[in-house]
Formats: C-alpha cells, sequence, structure tokens
C-alpha cells in the first residue's frame, strides 16, 4: 500500500493543500483515541473472516498487524505518520508498511464515519467509568465523615441566613443525596452510550453480510444500532456525558463553596488538612483552600463544554459533517471533571471540624423561633397567628440586645398566655434538631437510618461495557 497516499486520493487529481491538511486534521486530538481505534478495528476484521467476507487467512494476518500496533501503542513507540489526517489513516498506513496490501482490506465494509462513532462511544464509557468512581469517592467521602456527626449540630441555611439548627451528618448526607442521583444519569447515560455502530458504513448500511452483533460483543457492546444514518450521525452519548460530568461538577462545587465559607475566619467551621492546603508566597499566614477553589472553577469549563456540543449539534442535517469533529475537545474535557471530585474528597476526608464553633452559632440568631410557632400551632393556635405571635418576640428580643436563649415562660406568657410549660424546653438547639422526626428530617434517628441506607447506593459497579 503506497504510504504517501490519502484514503481517498483516487479522486483527485491534485494533492491537499498542507494548510488545509494542517486545517481538517484531527491527529494531534485522535493520539487519545488511538488503543480504542485499535481495539474496534480488530473486533471488526475478526467479524470479516467470521463472515467469509474476508479470507480466514487475509483476517488472521490483519488481527496480528494490528495487535502488534495496540502493543505499540500502549507502549508508546507507536510511528505516527505526520501526514496523516487522523488515527485512522495512520493506523492503516504502519499496518500496510508492516504487512502488505492486505491491510487495504481491513476498510472492507467500514467507513470513518462508523469507525469513529465506535472510537468515541467506546472512549465515552470509559469516561463515564471514571466519573463514576469519582462520585462514589466523594460520596463515600461524605458518609464516612457524615458516620462521625450525627449529633454535631450546626445551623442550617437559607439565603445564607441562619435558619434552623441542624445534623452536621445530615447537611452531609443532603451532598449525597445530589450525587446519588449523579450515579443514576451516569449509568442511564452509559446504557445509551453502550451501541455499536459498526456496520452502519458511511450512513446507509453495507452491502456485504456483515454482523453487527458478533462486533458488539466481542468489544462488550449491550446492543448494535438500529438505523444507519443515525448511527453515523448520533452524537447524544457525548451531550449525555459532558450533561452528566457538568451537572456532577455542579453538587461538587456547591460543596466546595461551602467549604471555602467555612474555613474561613469568619466561619471558623472547619479546617482543611495541611496535605489538602496551600500556603502564600508573601503572606505566612495563609492557609488556602485550593482544591475547594479549582473543583469549584473547573465547573464552569464543563457548563461551557456542554453548551459548545449542544450548539455545534443544532443545526446539523444527517448524517456525518466535518463539525462532528469538533466534539473531540469538549468530550475530552469531560475527563476532567473526575479528578476534581476525587480531590475534593480527600479534602472532605481531613476536614477537622469546630464542633464547639458549629454549636455556638446555632446557639446564636432565633434558629429555634419556629419552634415556638410550633408549640402554639401544637395548641390549636392557627399557625399564621403563631408566627406573628413569635416574629413580635424575635423583634423585640433583637432590639434589647438578647437572644432566645434564657427567656422564661413568664415572658412567654406575657406575648401569649397559650404558650405551656413545653415552650422552653424546645428552644436549645439538641430539642430542635431532636424534634424533626418526620421521614427525611434531621432528627439523630432518622439521620442514621437514611446513613445506613445510603451505603447501600454507593457499592461501586462492575465496571466494562
Amino acid at each position: 500500500m503506497p504510504s504517501h497516499k490519502d484514503l481517498w486520493s483516487g479522486r483527485f487529481e491534485r494533492p491537499l493543500d498542507p494548510r488545509v491538511r494542517a486545517f481538517t486534521s484531527s491527529l494531534d486530538l485522535d493520539h487519545r483515541i488511538a488503543a480504542i481505534d485499535v481495539r474496534g478495528s480488530i473486533a471488526h476484521a475478526r467479524m470479516l473472516g467470521s463472515t467469509g467476507i474476508l479470507p480466514a487467512a487475509d483476517a488472521a494476518a490483519i488481527v496480528a498487524g494490528l495487535e502488534a500496533i495496540a502493543r505499540d501503542v500502549a507502549a508508546g513507540t507507536f510511528p505516527w505518520p505526520a501526514d496523516a489526517e487522523d488515527v485512522h489513516s495512520a493506523v492503516e498506513r504502519v499496518l500496510g508498511e508492516r504487512i502488505g496490501d492486505v491491510a487495504g482490506k481491513l476498510h472492507t465494509a467500514r467507513s470513518r464515519n462508523d469507525q469513529i462513532a465506535l472510537d468515541l462511544r467506546l472512549l465515552a464509557l470509559e469516561l463515564l467509568d471514571d466519573l463514576d468512581a469519582a462520585v462514589v469517592a466523594l460520596a463515600t467521602a461524605l458518609l464516612d465523615r457524615a458516620a462521625a456527626e450525627v449529633d454535631t449540630i450546626l445551623p442550617g441555611y437559607t439565603h445564607l441566613q441562619r435558619a434552623q439548627p441542624v445534623s452536621l451528618a445530615h447537611h452531609f448526607l443532603a451532598h449525597v443525596e445530589a450525587l446519588r442521583r449523579d450515579r443514576e444519569r451516569i449509568a442511564e447515560a452509559r446504557g445509551r452510550c453502550a451501541v455499536s455502530p459498526l456496520g452502519a458504513a458511511a450512513l446507509a448500511g453495507s452491502p456485504y453480510p456483515v454482523d453487527p452483533t458478533a462486533a458488539a460483543r466481542e468489544l462488550g457492546l449491550a446492543s448494535t444500532f438500529r438505523n444507519s444514518i443515525d448511527a453515523v450521525s448520533d452524537r447524544d452519548f457525548i451531550a449525555e456525558l459532558v450533561f452528566v460530568a457538568a451537572l456532577a461538577a455542579t453538587h461538587a462545587s456547591r460543596l466546595a463553596a461551602e467549604i471555602v465559607l467555612w474555613s474561613s475566619a469568619e466561619f471558623g467551621f472547619v479546617e482543611i488538612s495541611d496535605e489538602h492546603a496551600t500556603g502564600s508566597s508573601i503572606m505566612p499566614q495563609k492557609k488556602n483552600p485550593d482544591v475547594a477553589e479549582l473543583a469549584r472553577g473547573r465547573t464552569g469549563r464543563a457548563i461551557g463544554d456542554l453548551v459548545a456540543v449542544l450548539t455545534t449539534l443544532k443545526g446539523l442535517p444527517l448524517a456525518y459533517g466535518s463539525d462532528l469533529q469538533e466534539h473531540r475537545v469538549p468530550l475530552y474535557d469531560a475527563g476532567s471533571v473526575a479528578p476534581a471530585l476525587a480531590a475534593l474528597a480527600l479534602v472532605v476526608t481531613g476536614l477537622r471540624v469546630d464542633r464547639e464553633r458549629m454549636r455556638a452559632a446555632a446557639e446564636r440568631g432565633m434558629l429555634t423561633a419556629t419552634d415556638l410557632a410550633d408549640h402554639l400551632a401544637r395548641a390549636g393556635v392557627p399557625f399564621r397567628e403563631a408566627h406573628e405571635v413569635v416574629g413580635r418576640i424575635v423583634r423585640e428580643r433583637i432590639a434589647a440586645g438578647s437572644d432566645l436563649a434564657g427567656i422564661t415562660l413568664d415572658e412567654l406568657r406575657a406575648y401569649d398566655p397559650r404558650f405551656g410549660r413545653g415552650a422552653v424546653e424546645a428552644l436549645p438547639a439538641e430539642r430542635s434538631v431532636a424534634a424533626r422526626t418526620s421521614p427525611g428530617g434531621t432528627a439523630p434517628e432518622r439521620v442514621r437510618e437514611a446513613l445506613a441506607e445510603a451505603r447501600h447506593a454507593f457499592v461501586p459497579q462492575r465496571r466494562g461495557a
């Protein structure tokens, strides 16, 4: 096989302008998928041999040559032709140099369109597995920390204003729930991604007696395409991967933002371990939450990648267009989310919690005012009326520079005689937390139940297609 010709050179009288070649080439990006491309070609060659499309000897020679190339790729010694258009032409050229003209038969019953669709699906499956493992790592870190903080009380916030006392474990479990949904989305995306497009060829299918199921089975893919046009033009699996990565990053970003806030002197709720923090080049006293900030910042990249993928897709007519080559960068970049989640898991594992500081914050700011209103409501007072009564108490206590702590039953009854003996007993933060026994609430017994149940949701799934 001549090594200097393009795969499509027979149609053209003049060679490709080097400047156009440089612009259209995807070779720099394709290094990432070389091993996957060879894996797909081996499955295709074996299918050609098993169906009799190629003589068994030819198929065996091609497979042997590809297996040698796979070893070179793994070792980093594959001789990339500098002027190859893409990974497909690079592999085929080197294969031809090694086994001769029989290498040209590899492309029988296949197009670069179904070939690249396969390569990207196989890569997306790997990235989904990596993301799943990182989600599990972060959730496990949160679960481990939650197990030790069931009785730790801190202010719960709405609008970043102190609202009601909650268990720190309950707060950590709220993040775990978001990560649980991420895992569900990853599994669903994985199911839709694990579809082999081999056999669709350029877009119309093949005149050869191909066996798409055999190739899919060898590659560990669950199913094959139903429509050849869709098989080569579908990039939903990339959009889904980038979406689930962006959403998981968004969830991690919210946790990261709390770590940044909580580790500040103004909050002082947590301290980041020395192993997971950085310092300042000029201010000796600084301890910076760089990992949390970088994880938070990486979310912006992921969201931008999602917009790029969807914008490219939105105006494309069927079937294949080279515009789809632009999906390579956001697809690869989606792989940057998993390391961010894994690094954030390390930070969570090493956090030092200042329980006294959290508890002190929960005892200031009238956080159990709702408990007073609920006390009146349970006595038959309409809640809106009870809310009004307690609001007046809060307003006057603030004006007097006091909190709810220390208020007496007589003082409460001066506002409303319907306050009973249990009103003052309901005011301590731990009583408020313990009272929230409704399903999904922050009461310790509910939190322990939730912890036990959540553990089962984060058993790592078996990897592989």
